[in-house]
């Protein structure tokens, strides 16, 4: 793929939950030698520290206490040559494995609605991404992180499809959890980044729309290297 090692820029990547943003993202910065950031599981840190810190109590989320908690947490991503790829710590702390329990999965979309973690954690984004040569994913990336990225693009695929790949994922852990949970879930979360007032998820006018429903993974970076070539010879001209 020696074609895309070319001008650097911001690769903003939205979506659905398990869509596989993440292991796009990560995939794409390896191949050009970006930074990838995982703001989703930013999101899911703090909703870990809620969690741990009782700010969220069955699966209720005390606003309030959530804020308060929010000066005490301080988020960072470590490489990680073992899994090639970066590792997330909260003051610290490695919770890398932490925030994927369907515990967090349930919390986070009510604690990334309340505006000051999403204050908190775009002032954040925003800061990593200021080099460019990043690629960053989320929900509101497109839209409100980085709404002058030079690529942006929008993940969808099938509920059903995405239950099917978060159940496979947590049952190889050991989870004991059911598809009907998990396909719960991703619906509900679906309703909720949607319908929440501050910064939903919706996808950019200027967005290429990419569902991977019943894509592969070869598939999906041959598309991305046609995306990616067609903005840089946008760029060059």
């Amino acid at each position: 793929m020696e074609t895309l090692n070319r001008r650097k820029i911001i690769i903003a990547i939205d979506g659905f939950s398990s869509c596989g943003k993440s292991t796009f993202a990560k995939s794409i910065a390896a191949r050009l030698g970006y930074i990838f950031i995982d703001t989703g599981a930013m999101y899911r840190a703090v909703t870990l520290y809620a969690l741990e810190h009782g700010a969220i109590r069955s699966g209720i989320v005390d606003e309030e206490r959530v804020v308060a908690l929010l000066p005490e947490i301080t988020i960072s991503f470590r490489f990680n040559p073992q899994r090639g790829a970066s590792d997330i710590y909260v003051n610290g702390d490695l919770v890398e494995g932490k925030i994927r329990t369907i515990e967090v999965s349930n919390c986070v979309s009510p604690v990334s609605s309340i505006r000051e973690v999403r204050e908190k954690l775009v002032a954040m984004q925003q800061q990593m991404g200021r080099a460019r040569g990043v690629v960053m994913d989320g929900r509101d990336i497109g839209t409100v992180v980085f709404p002058d990225a030079e690529l942006k693009i929008y993940m969808t695929a099938d509920a059903k499809v995405r239950a099917e790949r978060r159940y496979i994922e947590l049952t190889e852990k050991g989870d004991k959890v059911s598809f009907e949970e998990i396909l719960d879930n991703v619906i509900s979360r679906d309703k909720a980044d949607m319908s929440r007032a501050i910064s939903p998820l919706r996808k950019a006018d200027d967005a290429i729309v990419l569902d991977n429903s019943a894509m592969s993974v070869e598939e999906q970076m041959e598309w991305f290297e046609h995306e990616f070539n067609r903005v840089q010879a946008a760029l060059a001209e």
